[in-house]
This record gives C-alpha cells, sequence and structure tokens, in this order.
C-alpha cells in the first residue's frame, strides 16, 4: 500500500536526539572525550558566572559548538546557529534537545567573548588536542586547507616548480615585460604611433609638393 504524503507536524516527539545518532558515529569518542575536559574546567566555569543575574548560554553548550564550527569548517557562527537549529547531529554533539531553542548568533558572539577574555577557551582548546594525541587521532605530518582560499590568496604566478630556480620574483601581473604597467604602456604606443602617423603625413605632403 502507497503511503501518504503527510505534511502535518507531529506535536510530540519520543525520540531523542541521542537515539538519532548511530552507535559507531566519530563523533560519538569525542563527545566522550569533550565531556571528560569539561568537566575538568568546571570549577573555573564557577569563577566566571555570578550566582545572580539572568543565565547565560552554557559554557559546556558554548564549547562544544565552537569545537564543531572547527571540525566541520563553518564558514561564521551565524551559519553554526543555523546548522545547529536543524541539525540533529549538532544539537546532539551541543547538548540540546529537539525542542530546545536556538541561541541568537549576537548572544553567542558576545558569550564567547568572555571565554576568549578569561582564557578558558584556550585550556578547552590545549586539553582537548592532548586528549586526541593520547589517543592517536591526531597527527602532525598533514594537513588540509581550502582550495578556494588558496586561489583567493595567491595568482597561478606566485607558484613555482619545486626544482625550478628563479633569479627575479614572479612578474607582477599589473606590468609589462619592460617594467611599466599596462596603461603606460598603452599610452607610449599611442604616442609612438601618433607620431608614426605625424612623419607619414608630412612625407605625403612632401612629395605632393
Amino acid at each position: 500500500m502507497r503511503g501518504t504524503d503527510q505534511q502535518q507536524g507531529h506535536g510530540f516527539s519520543y525520540i531523542s536526539p541521542e537515539q538519532r545518532v548511530r552507535k559507531d558515529h566519530p563523533l560519538r569518542p569525542i563527545r566522550t572525550m569533550v565531556d571528560k575536559v569539561l568537566k575538568e574546567l568546571s570549577p573555573e566555569f564557577n569563577k566566571m558566572y555570578s550566582k545572580v543575574g539572568r543565565p547565560s548560554i552554557p559554557p559546556e553548550q558554548l564549547l562544544r559548538a565552537l569545537l564543531l564550527q572547527m571540525l566541520y569548517s563553518v564558514r561564521s557562527e551565524r551559519l553554526l546557529i543555523e546548522e545547529i537549529d536543524y541539525n540533529i547531529l549538532f544539537r546532539w554533539f551541543v547538548g540540546l534537545n529537539l525542542d530546545d531553542a536556538v541561541w541568537d548568533a549576537t548572544v553567542f558572539t558576545k558569550n564567547r567573548d568572555r571565554l576568549l577574555e578569561a582564557e578558558v577557551a584556550k585550556d578547552f582548546l590545549a586539553l582537548v588536542v592532548e586528549q586526541a594525541r593520547g589517543q592517536g587521532w591526531a597527527s602532525d605530518e598533514h594537513f588540509t586547507v581550502d582550495g578556494s582560499l588558496l586561489e583567493a590568496w595567491a595568482s597561478a604566478k606566485s607558484f613555482q616548480p619545486k626544482n625550478k630556480k628563479s633569479s627575479s620574483p614572479p612578474e607582477d601581473p599589473g606590468k609589462s615585460h619592460s617594467g611599466l604597467s599596462r596603461r603606460e604602456a598603452l599610452e607610449r604606443n599611442a604616442r609612438v604611433e601618433k607620431r608614426s602617423r605625424s612623419a607619414d603625413g608630412a612625407q605625403r605632403r612632401g612629395q605632393g609638393g
């Protein structure tokens, strides 16, 4: 029997984000490691925040979100908040339920700055890297980079073969071979052509006389 394309949303959900993430997902051991590090930093969090006032974004959730941004190369915090809003995997890693509201991007940035000023974020990342190295998950033998960034950072003439020795710096695309700019070269050629035409005209007038 053909199923119906039911568009109406359910009022309740009986499945948690934990149940949605497969047991062998690579983020599971990372989440376990991160939670261990955050537990060690809990006394530092207590020193940073007042016991009264409006609750902030939990520092544990904020740091998990920042780690996701690094792991998945999310370009901006606004995009990160958008991803957390509809991505169940991200919600689970950060520690949000399916019906929990996601933070405003501006509020997220302000709370992040507090952690950076207190250098807790640096301590968190240092401990995470240390734990990852202990598990053999980190290596100094390779790195990855976005190819589109390379194209934006440097032109094709900036790259030279390893076995080619260059005695001069790469040619500036705005310069001609004579060292003049393109505009200067065009103006010089125009003047030469004008003088050539004037000389030809004078020669014809002389021959006609």
